[in-house]
């Protein structure tokens, strides 16, 4: 035995009970009332504490090249914040080349996170060209453990109509999972040209360029090819009301749509855009208006949000300021993978909704969805990621006490009632009391399979 953690309330995504928890070698050994450490394990007293298995984010954009420049958080750096927000597994996007393979677009990415992580990680690829073979390819990947893909229907890099289908019919025939960033991009650019014409260049203009049907209808787009052929779908970053309702509209019909959102488009509201630093805020799709928040809180309630994830992809001040005068040279993006699970139980802890549930979007739910076996609960056998987290230590986000490279936060001042006091990733202490303790290269590449 190498650590016991005693007299806590554990918290899985069906169930809550009083144990202890005794972990040997990264796993969890053993699980019942009054277990006795052995000679030279770590024992940590959780009385009155919860614990939690570790969250997965499952979208993050680290060192991601964008809008003229990379993100602010390489791979060190965001995994050691999520570490230190309870976040033990992190998935990032890979961005194919065109001419690409799948396998070699995963091999060069891996080379620049497997020296940095510091948490395990996983990736879906981010699909670009399928010409001349390469859709063949996705079976290369799927056979090496990256069985997740994502499409965009915006941006240059983008993917037509067409390629979205073929690839959403390849997915299916290898057994793989397709995400898609769902916007109208012709829309997005004529609202965005219209706009900038007319002199309106402000971060409320950002906003208007996507209104709340540009992202619906393309939801309702990506859901009605997925129901055709009967493959799965992830909608990353589900964000508006419409929205919501095709998706619970397809689940209630049987189809395979899973939906995700995240924490800040549940914490604020489109109003950001009117603030002074409302560049700040810019991600795409936007935050939307109240009535969208309020369908995306039903609907996690009701269970038709599967999971929560962060899209973290933060940018420098210096470089959100490009845009102070032209809404469209702002690098979109925000950061939240040191704040989702926090937050997420801050909700519970207040009231919002049950601490099991929370365990189910951030942690169970995401392990089922794309393969991590290994992760996801609070079981014997299960990789020791866990989080003791107390109920009663208040605590108020600020960039200072934030472990991002960012260089500011949109959550600064928001108070969370309830944080992580520590994490394990793997049984190792990687954070504790707001100190991060553990090191790049430790994280782990979790090889995964969707096989049912």
């Amino acid at each position: 035995m190498d650590l016991l953690i005693k007299n806590g309330t554990l918290v899985n995504a069906k169930e809550m009970f009083r144990a202890d928890l005794a972990v040997e070698n990264g796993k969890i050994t053993a699980i019942g009332s009054g277990l006795a450490p052995t000679e030279g394990a770590e024992v940590v007293d959780a009385a009155g504490k919860l614990v939690l298995p570790g969250a997965i984010d499952a979208h993050t954009h680290l060192a991601m090249p964008f809008g003229g420049t990379i993100s602010s958080d390489g791979y060190f750096a965001g995994t050691r914040a999520a570490a230190c927000g309870g976040t033990t597994t992190v998935f990032d996007f890979i961005l194919q080349n065109f001419g690409e393979p799948m396998v070699d677009a995963i091999k060069r990415r891996d080379a620049l996170c497997a020296p940095e992580a510091a948490v395990d990680y996983a990736f879906h690829i981010a699909i670009k060209d399928v010409s001349n073979g390469l859709i063949d390819t996705m079976k290369d990947a799927v056979d090496y453990g990256v069985p997740s893909f994502k499409v965009f229907m915006v941006y240059d890099f983008g993917v037509t109509d067409g390629v979205f289908y073929q690839v959403l019919a390849k997915a299916k025939e290898i057994g793989a999972q397709i995400s898609v960033h769902a916007e109208n991009n012709e829309m997005v650019n004529y609202f965005t040209k219209k706009f900038l014409s007319e002199g309106k260049t402000s971060a409320w203009y950002h906003y208007l360029s996507r209104p709340e049907f540009v992202e619906a209808e393309a939801d309702k787009r990506a859901i009605e090819w997925a129901k055709s052929l009967n493959a799965p779908l992830y909608i990353v970053h589900l964000a508006n009301k419409d929205g919501v309702d095709a998706v619970t509209a397809a689940k209630d019909a049987g189809y395979e749509i899973y939906a995700e959102t995240c924490p800040h488009y549940l914490n604020f509201t489109s109003d950001v855009y009117k603030r002074e630093d409302g560049r700040n805020f810019v991600c795409s799709p936007p935050i939307k208006g109240k009535e969208s928040q309020d369908a995306l809180w039903a609907a996690i309630k009701r269970g038709d949000i599967d999971t929560i994830a962060t899209d973290h992809c933060p940018f420098l001040q210096s470089e959100k300021d490009w845009g102070l005068n032209d809404f469209s040279k702002i690098p979109n993006g925000c950061a939240a993978i040191e704040n989702m699970y926090p937050y997420m139980l801050s909700a519970a802890n207040t009231g919002k909704l049950d601490f099991t549930r929370v365990v189910e979007l951030c942690s169970a739910n995401p392990a089922k969805i794309f393969g991590c076996t290994d992760k996801g609960s609070l079981a014997v056998g299960k990789d020791a990621d866990i989080v003791v987290y107390d109920p009663t230590l208040d605590f108020t986000i600020s960039q200072k006490n934030m472990h991002s490279d960012c260089d500011h936060t949109i959550w600064e001042g928001t108070e969370l009632h309830g944080y992580p006091r520590m994490t394990f990733s793997r049984g190792r202490k990687v954070y504790e009391d707001g100190k991060f303790l553990g090191e790049p290269g430790w994280g782990k590449f979790v090889k995964r399979s969707l096989k049912k």
